[in-house]
């Protein structure tokens, strides 16, 4: 018998391979509309979760991705999400109302997981520039019932998003464009374009509140380039590194994908001496005992 999962991509895959002259996630969103005013819907179990939803659309999702690829259209891989997920529930279980930001949400993937992992007191802020990716972000959003606010712009210009508890981002990774607007940040370089990924963590740490988190997705070599003096510098001034945790390097093509969970809190006034950094490296995430175990390590370092 199907998952509703399974049942949720068939449904939506049958839609989008009917209207063949649509673009194949025009179509996906179009089939999430009918689903939502109920002209037509996937037959699902009673006990349908979040989770079996935000799956079934990520598949149907993928599958638009390959047949249109753009390099701005990318996802964050599953088990990546779920790992951020079981930080963020962790990191906010004490919060009775949990406010989240991802300034390069995309088609909302990432942001779905974490709030799903957080549990039914938390509301977002969704910030990307593609049209396309913020209406299969916010058709999601509305099948899955969580509390979201979209924004279409350019993440490094000024948001109007006041400060929350908690980041996401998979980082946007290159040179910024705009040296203009990059002048506004504190890590524009001397010299050159500065680094997307940079500004973005800056972006991020200026949108927190005082002991917020963030926790991002880097690159694995973040701290190896041409431009980390600006980075060191920053960050010993404006943040308190938590974490540093290098991924499997089989979860990427090739060692130059390579990336890292980097976790970050803004100071704040009662702050006493620098906690811990937790230094690791995931196991292979099919080694379910292994994983099991660096859990643990990841909620006795949270609960210390």
């Amino acid at each position: 018998m199907a998952t509703n999962t399974e049942l949720i991509f068939t449904f939506l895959n049958e839609y989008a391979e009917s209207k063949k002259e649509d673009l194949y996630l025009e179509a996906v969103i179009d089939a999430c509309n009918e689903w939502l005013s109920g002209e037509t819907m996937p037959r699902l179990s009673p006990t349908v979760s979040k989770e079996e939803i935000r799956r079934g659309i990520q598949l149907a999702v993928l599958k638009g991705m390959k047949q249109n690829a753009q390099p701005n259209h990318q996802m964050t891989p599953d088990a990546i999400g779920m790992l951020i997920g079981h930080f963020a529930n962790k990191l906010m279980q004490h919060k009775e109302q949990v406010t989240l930001l991802d300034p390069a949400a995309g088609t909302g993937n990432l942001l779905f997981t974490v709030m799903n992992a957080i549990g039914d007191n938390v509301t977002a802020t969704s910030v990307e520039i593609d049209e396309l990716l913020v209406r299969l972000s916010a058709v999601t959003a509305d099948l899955l019932e969580q509390p979201v606010r979209f924004f279409i712009q350019d993440a490094l210009r000024p948001l109007l998003v006041d400060p929350v508890d908690l980041v996401v981002c998979d980082l946007p990774v290159g040179f910024y464009p705009d040296d203009d607007n990059a002048l506004n940040f504190e890590m524009m370089p001397a010299e050159g374009h500065a680094f997307s990924h940079h500004l973005f963590i800056e972006q991020s740490m200026n949108h927190l509140k005082e002991g917020g988190y963030a926790i991002f997705l880097t690159p694995a070599s973040l701290f190896e380039s041409d431009q980390s003096a600006e980075l060191h510098r920053y960050l010993k001034k404006n943040a308190v590194i938590r974490a540093v945790l290098q991924l499997p390097a089989s979860l990427f093509r090739s060692a130059a994908h390579e990336k890292s969970i980097f976790i970050l809190q803004k100071p704040y006034a009662e702050m006493k001496s620098a906690p811990d950094v937790l230094l690791s490296k995931v196991p292979n995430m099919s080694d379910k005992i292994a994983m099991s175990r660096f859990l643990e390590q990841i909620d006795d370092w949270i609960d210390d």
